[in-house]
This record gives C-alpha cells, structure tokens and sequence, in this order.
C-alpha cells in the first residue's frame, strides 16, 4: 500500500468523489439529481477542472419541446346591463308639473311589477300612449304623498325595468309682451321677406305644415280653406287661443293680410291650454301632437315654444328629422342671459330669433351660445310689433320669437313647394350649416 504511485492514490480519490458527490449534492440541493447532472458532477470530480469544461459538452441537456402557456379560459361575458335612462333636472330648473313623473317600462313588463312600485312610490296611472314615430310606449303618473319629483325619480332608477323616466316639462311660447289689439293696413313683414316677388314662383302650394301650439280659431277669413286637419292632445274643450291662431295665421293668411306661405294646408295641433295670459305646455301633450303631425305626413312642423332641455322630446326630435320631417321653433324670450331653451337649441330644429323692421335683435330674445354646442340661433326674421290675426276676426300687434319662427316656417314651405324632394339637409332655409351664423329670413333667397 505504502509503495502505490502518487498516480495511483489520485485515481481512487476521484472515483471516490465521484461517486460521493451526486449523494453531497442531492442532500445540499434538498431533491434528486438528473442524470445530466450526475454525469457532469462525476466527471468534474474524476477529472477536476478539465472536467468542468468536458462535462456541458459530452452530457448537455436534453432538449425539451417548449409548451405553451396555460390558455386561461375566456372570462365570462358579463350580462348585458339594462340602460336607464332616468333624467333628473338641475336644482335651478323648475319648470315641470310638480306632481308627475313620465315612465317607460321594458316590454313584458308584469302588471304587478308596476303595481308594486306605484304601490312602494305612492304613484297613481293617468293615462298611456303608444307612438309611433319613436316606437315608444310611454305613461303618466300622478305623485302622491309629499314625495318631490326628484325623490321619485331617484327611487325610479332602482328599478330594473323601468326603461326611462323623466318629469313632466312644462313650455311656454316665446312672446316677449301679450298682445295687443290692433287694427292697421300696414304690414312691414311683406317687404322685409319679399313676399310679392316670391308669390309670383309660388305659394307654398299644398305643402303639409303642422302647427303645434294653442287651440286655433279656424273660422277667422285669413284662414279659410287652409286647414287640412285637426287634433287635440288635452282632449278636453277649450275655447279658441289668440297664439296659435296668429302664429297659423303668419304663415298662411291670405285676406286682409298676407302670410308668407298663403296657400300651405295646415295640420292644427292643440297641445297647450290657453289660459288667458299663457298656454303652458306639457312634454306628454306635445309628444302626442307631434306624432299626429307625423302619422298625417307633415312636411314642416313650426313650434313657436320653448322650455328645458326634455330627453323624451329629444328622441322624437331625432326621429322626425331623419325622416326627412323640417323642424321650427323659437329660440324663446327669456332674455340674453338665459340659457339655451330647447327645442330650439336641438341640434335638429332651425333655431329662430325676431328682429324688428330696422333689422334689431330683439332685446328678450334668446342669443344663445352654448357650451360645446355651437349657437342655438339658426335664422333671424320679422318678430317684433307684427301686425297678425287675433280671435273673432280681429287683428293684433305680437312681438316675440314665436312669430319670428312662424314666418320661417312659411319660408321653408316655398322650397318645399317647388321641389318636393327636399330634404332638410338640401333645403336653404332648413339645412342645418345655417347654425353657423344669423341669417335672415327670405322668402326669395329660400327659392334661389
């Protein structure tokens, strides 16, 4: 033993080794060693560091195809929530019936479901009406109990079927002052519209032209043979009202006055009271004129109104104008600082402002830039101390923005006349590039 070789003493130590260090290293790494790393091991202690540069070279690693990640499985498709459409008016905003609420419900709707919420919010049904331009079907409901209008609409909006709620809105027309009773030969607004030198291309010939607004007195002499229909969205009486009659006076007069389209036929449309000194308008009462006015085909729809801004209104709006339907309405006489009065500042409607017979803004009236909108004033036109039609076959002076956006309705009619496939983007007077800046009214410049 003594006389080994050194040589000899070095051979069994690496063996030694060898076989010792896969046992070290699988105790020090705490799991079994691979095959791979067996070999390498061995062979680094047999051969020292020789054998750490042979060993990745004579025993790599094996080559293992590469998997690809876990497919994690495609969440789930969250339900489709229900829209609500619940609006709720700013706290300076008041003008609204104080004790009613409008409603859309989902379809198939259980009746008990309704009945347990009138039951839960004190509400009583009043009446319901299906439209047909908006495919809406739409109730009243009379608040009960001391609950606001806004505290119910809150509590509307828990409830998964309820579609859409909103108050009630009230409108008002756009008169600056009531009018007074006048009797005069005079009439300003046949020169500053060039009615004459338009009558001679035409009148306004059989165009549809539905007037929404108080109830008119039909029998007065200026309005003979012009009334094509009528319908009344109160269905209660009501005696004659001296706005809608000067405002379907101003666009189809044709005896001692002369309307700007005399020879329209008019689709007379009652949808607001006519008290004596106003005619509040309800959102419910408008929306069943204006889908009469639809159904009979109406070309033009004058609105000499105007109130908040009425979500229910906004989407038969949109409907009436992509059927190619011609919106009107006063921009309102709330005065420069008000906000903008709707549906004039719709993006929909051609938004009018009165000027007198000197071309002046009429102080009341609505200016109206608002906020991300661009202006809500379209076209100016005649609307202060107008000579118009009253009640009994009288006459009166009105200044407002009603009359204003009663003599563009007529305006819009004379294009309409002589080329019937119009559309309100193709018309002068009625596309909407007009918001661009005021322009006045003409009779002749809509029929170049």
């Amino acid at each position: 033993m003594l006389g080994r070789p050194p040589l000899g003493w070095y051979g069994i130590g690496s063996i030694a080794c060898a076989a010792v260090s896969p046992m070290v290293g699988s105790i020090v790494l705490g799991r079994a060693l691979t095959v791979t790393e067996v070999y390498r091991m061995a062979l680094g202690r047999f051969l020292g560091p020789a054998g750490w540069l042979l060993g990745p070279v004579l025993f790599p690693e094996p080559v293992v195809p590469a998997t690809p990640p876990p497919q994690n499985p495609p969440p789930p498709q969250p339900r489709q929530a229900r829209t609500h459409h619940i609006q709720i008016p700013p706290r300076g905003v008041t003008a609204f019936v104080p004790n009613e609420v409008l409603l859309e419900v989902e379809s198939g709707t259980p009746a008990g479901y309704l009945t347990a919420i009138a039951r839960r919010l004190q509400l009583t049904l009043l009446e319901t009406q299906s439209f047909t331009l908006t495919g809406r079907t739409l109730q009243r409901w009379r608040i009960g109990g001391n609950r606001s209008v806004r505290t119910t609409l809150r509590a509307l909006s828990s409830f998964a079927r309820i579609a859409a709620a909103q108050p009630n809105f009230l409108f008002v027309f756009g008169q600056a002052q009531p009018p007074v009773q006048f009797d005069a030969d005079a009439q300003y607004v046949e020169p500053k519209l060039h009615l004459l030198e338009a009558h001679k291309i035409n009148n306004g010939d059989n165009v549809l032209v539905a007037v929404i607004d108080s109830k008119i007195d039909t029998s007065h002499p200026d309005l003979a043979g012009v009334i094509a229909g009528q319908y009344d969205a109160l269905g209660s009486a009501g005696p004659a009202h001296m706005h809608g009659t000067g405002m379907a006076d101003a666009i189809a007069a044709h005896a001692k006055l002369i309307g700007v389209a005399p020879k329209v036929k008019l689709l007379t449309a009652r949808a607001f009271s006519g008290g004596k000194d106003s005619a509040p308008g309800t959102t419910f009462n408008i929306l069943k004129a204006f889908d009469w006015a639809a159904s009979k085909n109406a070309r033009i729809v004058n609105m000499s109104f105007a109130g908040p801004d009425d979500g229910m209104l906004r989407d038969m709006l949109a409907k009436a104008h992509a059927r190619g339907m011609v919106l009107i309405a006063a921009v309102g006489s709330a005065g420069p600082r008000s906000p903008p009065l709707y549906p004039a500042a719709d993006p929909n409607v051609i938004g009018v402002t009165a000027t007198d017979a000197d071309d002046k803004l009429l102080p009341q009236a609505n200016r109206g830039p608002q906020a991300n909108r661009g202006p809500q004033v379209a076209v100016l036109a005649p609307g202060v101390e107008v000579l118009e039609p009253a009640l009994d076959a009288g006459y009166q002076v009105t200044t407002g923005t009603s009359v204003a956006a009663a003599h563009v309705t007529g305006v819009a009619a004379l294009p309409l006349a002589r080329n019937p496939a119009l559309t309100p983007t193709r018309c002068a007077v009625c596309s909407s590039a007009q918001r661009v800046r005021f322009r006045e009214a003409s009779a002749t410049s809509a029929l170049a």
